[in-house]
């Protein structure tokens, strides 16, 4: 049986090759840029509402890919259902969120967090929009009936999420613990102030 020569090097010895070392470092530069655009809310949907001029009016150029664009708005409803519903399921949990004064304070917790909501969008407009540069997605259809069912399942969505809310009593929306203002100063804490100035 040949022996190995230990001066050899196998694939796997070498290490991650060239490619590999380019994609992970552009990967990590990438997720730097989006760990560092997460307190920058306006800033984020801002960018996502030019997106999706840019896509409106590629469509409208080219009049077409109505089927793209109607998978779109169905990924986003999902995504936007996915933002207003509670982490977990009131019927099956119990309640979430205090039903007294007496009762401890639980922010609302989303089932989807606001900045995968507005990543997830900006992903899937990104690949709409990509979409419409290859002819075999723009399959001919009669556009209306497609808005008049994203219309009817927008509209019977909506209220079955609302049914939920009014039937738990809760909303997707927390601002936080109750913040309390500062107290006015007393007579005691002038005269202190006071001492301290002449000190």
């Amino acid at each position: 049986m040949a022996s190995r020569d230990p001066n050899t090097t196998t694939e796997g010895s070498m290490g991650p090759s060239f490619s590999q070392k380019v994609a992970k470092t552009i990967k990590m530069r990438f997720q730097n840029y989006l760990d560092r655009s997460t307190p920058y809310v306006v800033g984020r949907w801002i960018f996502l509402v030019v997106e999706i001029m840019l896509y409106a009016l590629r469509v409208y150029y080219i009049r077409g890919f109505h089927i793209v664009t109607y998978a779109l708005a169905i990924f986003i409803l999902n995504l936007f259902i996915g933002f207003l519903s509670p982490i977990e399921d009131p019927e099956n949990e119990g309640p979430l969120l205090p039903t007294s004064d007496k009762s401890e304070f639980k922010p609302f917790m989303r089932r989807l967090p606001e900045f995968k909501f507005w990543y997830g969008c900006v992903k899937a407009v990104f690949c709409a929009f990509c979409c419409t540069f290859f002819p075999i997605f723009n399959i001919p259809v009669f556009w209306p009936i497609l808005l008049m069912y994203f219309f009817v399942l927008f509209v019977l969505t909506m209220k079955r999420q609302i049914r939920h809310m009014v039937k738990h009593n809760y909303i997707p929306i927390s601002f936080g613990k109750k913040s309390y203002k500062k107290a006015p100063p007393t007579a005691s804490s002038k005269k202190i102030s006071k001492v301290d100035k002449a000190g």
